[in-house]
């Protein structure tokens, strides 16, 4: 029985097929346009729909002016979540694969010489030393998207400060994440921006405790998407290709959404890990 598949699907996943068997090595360069275009008796087109089929699962990237290459898709890690983790939107504790130090070694942040465990974003083993690790946040009053109200409880349109996040190690983004936090619970307030004033990189947690508002749940839910265009700018993939997405909620002990947040990471170089304790 013949192959029913398209001709470009056939030529991706034999391709694929080479890179996951080691024929086709990390660096090395995808067969040219003209020699797929040959070996399949294909037209340009669809020479080209393969290669993009290629790059958005992360098997490959471009280099301008030097052809399509083999990507390294090995994971970088893990991120841990746990009910003992932190809570800062941007932050996880995260297991490296190949580092080497002390497990759980808090990393400080921007200024910080040793933030809080609650708002440090850890590794685990700590990261070799000639790793810096550093995030990058940015402030800014919106109104709220329809989606976002929807997980905040509260109307279309009534005003958010969103916070994005960028988490850095040696300058490159390996994380990103948007936060959001109704105004009307912490506008005037000592806590309004969660990365300035007294209680800044406590965590949610931590910062709205000082206001009164205890903080008594999380909820979380993770997806995959494509990634958009400024995503894939900043994590160094294709446009398109799978990004896991984690979005959490804080509830009060009135369970009132008091912070939502998504946490964006490659999902071809990075895992979750949930631990699961059972009372009973």
């Amino acid at each position: 029985m013949g192959d029913s598949r398209p001709v470009y699907l056939r030529i991706a996943d034999d391709l694929r097929r080479r890179i996951d068997e080691g024929g086709l090595a990390v660096g090395d360069r995808i067969p040219s346009r003209s020699e797929l275009k040959r070996a399949y008796e294909a037209s340009d087109q669809t020479v080209d729909r393969a290669v993009r089929v290629l790059k958005a699962a992360g098997y490959a990237e471009g280099q301008f002016g030097r052809g399509v290459f083999v990507t390294d898709r090995a994971p970088l890690g893990t991120l841990l979540r746990s009910t003992g983790a932190v809570d800062s939107p941007f932050a996880a504790q995260i297991r490296c694969y190949g580092g080497r130090g002390a497990p759980g070694a808090p990393v400080p942040g921007p200024g910080d010489p040793a933030p809080p465990r609650d708002t440090a974003l850890t590794l685990d083993p700590a990261p070799p030393r000639d790793t810096t690790l550093t995030w990058e946040a940015t402030s800014s009053e919106t109104p709220a998207p329809a989606p976002i109200a929807e997980r905040l409880g509260i109307g279309t349109g009534e005003p958010v400060l969103c916070t994005q996040y960028e988490y850095l190690a040696n300058r490159h983004p390996v994380q990103l994440a948007t936060s959001w936090e109704p105004l009307t619970i912490t506008e005037g307030t000592d806590v309004a921006l969660p990365e300035r004033g007294p209680y800044a990189r406590r965590g949610v947690r931590g910062r709205l405790a000082a206001i009164g508002v205890r903080v008594v749940r999380a909820r979380e839910l993770v997806g995959s998407r494509p990634a958009t265009t400024p995503e894939a700018e900043a994590l160094g993939c294709a446009a398109g290709q799978c990004v896991t997405v984690v979005e959490r909620t804080h509830f009060d002990g009135d369970d009132r959404a008091v912070e939502t947040s998504d946490i964006v990471v490659r999902a071809d170089r990075w895992r979750l890990e949930y631990t699961i304790a059972f009372t009973s």
